[in-house]
């Protein structure tokens, strides 16, 4: 008798979708072009509505998602929904020719409008970076053919009459109040949502330059999708022979790598003990020196609620007043240019002040053995192997390899939390590579007891690293959950981090062996939780807690072992 076949599970549905799309991604960029509406695209598009992400929300429904259109914006360049031609590139000196610039407010790529109809983006952060995009704008290019589906009829060749109120409204220079409402009602109707919702969604993408920026971009994904079907004018999708050609060869984290080392040099760092913290541009700054820095402006606040007032938009005078301090006492600040865009501080311990800084080491320590806090920006996925693997190579001085005295390396960040919510924190005990059996466990310096008492939840565990957040469902999150792999969280850099730490200690050898490893994540969302998606927004002042209490730690580590 046959046995029965077992049916397929929505987890493995959901990773053969994930499957498909990097392999079809991957594809692509090796032929150098695809159309969204062509064969290669239509494969994209359907495996995403397979996959279904927490981050899209009701992408695979008739009504339009609004949430995860808001995430993928705030992600890509102004404008790009009225470009029909969008160009992947390497860093191709268009920061040398007239066009400005356009950097999405929550990703650090330079995006450039060429005319009417094409934009070109810098990819400088390896292929992590093409596959964020490429899920982003199928995205798009799904909810543009909802709306071309919903207001275009093929065999009259007419559109829905909402539709053509919008169009009017659109180019209608100085449209009144009242005009905007009726336009969104209609709006309102065209997307499947409700006006409430859909007057929300105006006033959160609403600028000073572009008060109906909502109405444009509904607009254009619809207009450019109905041009498809009338002219046959299909919007493209290129990568430049040069990206092709040096994605992989870490050309940007090679030259970021140097610039850091030539600094060292400059100022005699080199063979100090230097610790490596992967963090923010403020934590560990303002937790060397906030307090001291800002004694008479906040003396009657607790460290807590000194970084909460640090973090207000309106305190743009008492950051400076600390970045200031921190400069005048052995702060290097390196802004960067390589192309990775990944900022870094560089902290001299041995030129601060008597009673400069807010932690203390011995004081009988001399110059040599005083150390060097070197902070760098969060990297994006890959970019972390890349950046970490060139830092850790010996510096080349006149045919002379200088081996880097490196005692430590830190990483904290943001990643999806599996049983808790914003703001918790994960101590992982290993990480593992999603799709692969890859796993890396390691000594982490940090745990549980470190974060006791604080009225935050800790979790101790496995942290997968995703090939992308946004392609992450709860199916296979539920799975991972439910597994013996005791996962309690997901990020997209910690194997990659952990990779290039071993092989630089263990195979390499350009770095002690016993090299002193801390990583901890604090929760920036929830995806098994609704409503607690990346989607739902940011953390706001509830990150300040974590953020600051995981720098402590970190700092705290650093100087007691000196």
């Amino acid at each position: 008798m046959a046995s029965k076949i077992k049916e397929t599970t929505r987890a493995q549905e959901s990773t053969n979708a994930i499957e498909r799309l990097y392999v079809t991604m991957r594809h692509l960029l090796n032929r150098g072009f695809y159309k969204p509406s062509g064969v290669s695209g239509n494969a994209l598009r359907s495996a995403l509505l397979v996959l279904r992400p927490e981050i899209y929300g009701s992408v695979a429904e008739e009504k339009s998602e609004l949430n995860g259109l808001i995430y993928v914006l705030e992600r890509l360049p102004e404008g790009i929904e009225e470009c029909r031609f969008i160009n992947l590139t390497s860093d191709e000196g268009f920061s040398k020719s007239h066009l400005k610039p356009i950097i999405p407010p929550k990703r650090r790529r330079n995006c450039y409008r060429i005319d009417d109809e094409q934009m070109n983006i810098e990819i400088t952060r390896g292929r992590s970076d093409i596959y964020d995009i490429l899920t982003h704008l199928t995205f798009l290019f799904i909810e543009s053919t909802k709306i071309c589906e919903k207001v275009f009829f093929e065999e009259t060749q007419t559109t829905l009459r909402d539709w053509d109120k919008l169009e009017a409204y659109i180019k209608n220079e100085d449209p009144s109040d009242a005009e905007r409402e009726v336009a969104l009602i209609h709006t309102a109707n065209i997307l499947g949502r409700s006006f409430e919702e859909v007057v929300e969604i105006h006033e959160k993408l609403s600028t000073q330059k572009v008060e109906d920026r909502f109405l444009k971009i509904i607009f254009w994904l619809g207009k450019l999708a109905i041009e498809e079907e009338t002219t046959g004018s299909k919007r493209t999708i290129t990568f430049s022979p040069l990206l092709r050609e040096r994605l992989g060869h870490h050309i940007h984290g090679e030259r970021w790598a140097q610039i850091i080392k030539e600094t060292l040099a400059k100022h005699d760092l080199l063979e100090r003990p230097i610790h490596i913290i992967s963090a923010n541009m403020h934590s560990v700054m303002n937790s060397l020196f906030a307090k001291v820095a800002l004694k008479k402006e906040l003396q009657n606040l607790n460290a807590l609620e000194i970084y909460e007032s640090l973090s207000l938009t309106e305190n743009e005078n008492l950051r400076n007043k600390v970045i200031n301090f921190a400069k005048k006492n052995g702060m290097i600040y390196i802004d960067d240019k390589s192309g990775a865009n990944i900022d870094v501080q560089i902290f001299d311990m041995a030129k601060v002040e008597k009673g400069g800084c807010c932690y203390d080491f011995k004081t009988d320590l001399q110059t040599v053995e005083k150390p060097v806090i070197f902070v760098m920006d969060y990297a994006f996925g890959e970019q972390a192997y890349e950046t970490i693997d060139e830092l850790l190579r010996p510096y080349k001085s006149k045919n002379e390899a200088i081996f880097l005295n490196v005692d430590s390396l830190s990483i904290m960040g943001k990643a999806g939390i599996l049983e808790g919510g914003k703001g918790d924190l994960m101590i992982p005990l290993a990480h593992i590579f999603e799709g692969t059996a890859d796993n890396y466990p390691f000594k982490n310096e940090l745990c549980t007891k470190d974060f006791e008492g604080y009225d935050l939840k800790v979790l101790e565990g496995t942290m997968v690293t995703v090939l992308g957040t946004s392609l992450q469902n709860k199916d296979i999150l539920q799975f991972f959950y439910d597994s013996t792999w005791n996962v309690i969280g997901l990020e997209m850099e910690g194997v990659h981090y952990q990779k290039a730490i071993q092989s630089a200690s263990k195979v390499r050898k350009s770095i002690k062996n016993d090299v002193k490893v801390r990583y901890a994540y604090y929760a920036s969302d929830n995806p098994l939780k609704t409503g607690s998606t990346l989607a739902s927004g940011g953390l706001g002042t509830t990150g300040v807690k974590p953020t600051y209490l995981i720098t402590d730690k970190i700092l705290e580590q650093i100087f007691d072992q000196l």
